[in-house]
């Protein structure tokens, strides 16, 4: 699924930067060598980093410093 459809970043390349070690939003988009343009897809981006962080380790107080999927603001690109 398409979560950003300024740089065509799908599921999948959430996915790949995860098992390829990222950790941040930012880290995602550096995995293809782009960066968040319009911000709207930051929201998506931070959750399905969060829930693939999840999966890949099962322990999710590893990763507090993504907020929650529903309440994530645009600077966590920064974080």
């Amino acid at each position: 699924m398409i979560i950003c459809s300024c740089n065509s970043l799908t599921h999948k390349d959430v996915e790949h930067a995860v098992e390829y070690g990222a950790t941040h939003p930012r880290d995602i988009y550096a995995a293809r060598g782009c960066k968040a343009k319009c911000g709207n897809c930051v929201p998506g981006v931070v959750c399905m980093l969060r829930e693939a962080l999840v999966k890949k380790s099962q322990t999710p107080a590893l990763f507090s410093h993504l907020s929650n999927c529903a309440e994530t603001p645009a600077t966590a690109l920064t974080a």
